[in-house]
């Protein structure tokens, strides 16, 4: 069944054992993970957690389905926690959803699964399932999000500190929490003891710093800017190095399954629209263009070489920039050559 954000809210405070399992998906997986936190504190800091993967379940589809049943070894409260997951598990989904007897909830953290994928159908479809997508917060929800994140950890963050979070952090809930968390320890700051929290603070820690922020490098380097992804280049520093690699890889693999619609026929404009929330709105018009300028050829090149640097720089142990800068440039110049 489809839940709603109250409907998800109470089913994951107070589990009923009715609902066998419930699938928290879609493009914020730090909004989905921090669903998932919910029925650790409900079940109880004595309960019996048990983590699998998609892995385990794909190569024993039974195996979740046994685990739903069993009984904790200690006799105490017992969940299942399958994360991350995909359509791999579809079998011992099924097999879980089918069988005579559960009694332990399943939680499955899923990424950005399609609406038509396997996983998300089956538990649309079942009466013992809930399915659940997080998005990404936007303009004043966003804003909210990081106040909350804030108050928690004994933070008074005022509106403009806010913003800049959100923006420094594109939303990330889980990069928010990490800069929210040194905020706190700089500033000494706990729930007991509370402090405010404004633009000078988030400075002083680096959060709202734009040399921080690697997005500016990655729609250089994939937009086929290599002046500007150099010039960028200079401004990062040795240790952000393997997060330029990976942020580049993080927008490739959100840009490649994409631009594998729009070889299979559709238009730029339509892909877009099915996407829908699935692209923050302020990378929307940024995904689009590059759909127009990259090849499914050419960003599974960029993987692989992407993928490769990333290897070499752990082994080498030499200084990341001086590594990885004349292949990003060259990644970026091929992205400004024309299309074959």
């Amino acid at each position: 069944m489809k839940a709603d954000a109250g409907q998800i809210a109470r089913a994951l405070d107070k589990p009923d054992p009715a609902i066998r399992l419930i699938l928290l998906y879609g493009p914020d997986e730090s909004g989905s993970r921090a669903l998932a936190a919910r029925i650790d504190k409900a079940m109880g800091a004595d309960a019996e957690r048990i983590d699998l993967t998609s892995a385990q379940l794909k190569e024993d589809p039974a195996r979740l389905a046994d685990e739903a049943a069993s009984i904790s070894l200690f006799g105490g409260a017992r969940h299942i926690r399958v994360d991350p997951a995909g359509d791999e598990i579809i079998d011992a989904a099924q097999a879980l959803l089918e069988a005579p007897s559960a009694g332990n909830p399943v939680v499955v953290v899923a990424g950005n699964l399609r609406k038509d994928a396997k996983l998300v159908k089956l538990a649309l479809a079942s009466g013992a399932a809930l399915a659940f997508a997080s998005y990404l917060p936007e303009g004043r929800a966003a804003d909210q999000v990081a106040a909350e994140l804030a108050r928690e950890l004994g933070l008074r963050l005022d509106p403009r500190a806010a913003q800049a979070l959100v923006a420094a952090t594109n939303a990330d809930r889980a990069l928010m929490a990490r800069e929210l968390e040194k905020l706190a320890l700089f500033l000494d700051a706990s729930p007991e003891e509370p402090k405010p929290a404004d633009m000078a603070a988030l400075g002083a820690i680096g959060a709202a710093n734009d040399e921080s922020d690697l997005g500016a490098i990655v729609d250089a380097v994939m937009g086929g800017r290599p002046d500007q992804a150099a010039a960028e280049l200079a401004l990062i520093g040795p240790t952000e190095a393997i997060g330029v690699v990976r942020a580049l890889l993080r927008r490739i693999a959100q840009v490649a399954p994409l631009r594998a619609e729009v070889a299979a026929g559709q238009s730029v404009d339509s892909v877009m629209a099915g996407a829908g929330k699935a692209i923050f709105w302020k990378d929307q018009k940024v995904v689009a263009g590059l759909l127009h300028r990259w090849t499914p050829d050419r960003l599974a090149t960029a993987t692989t070489r992407l993928a490769a640097l990333e290897r070499a720089y752990k082994r080498s142990g030499a200084p990341g920039m001086l590594l990885i800068g004349e292949e990003l440039l060259t990644i970026a110049r091929a992205a400004a050559a024309p299309r074959r």
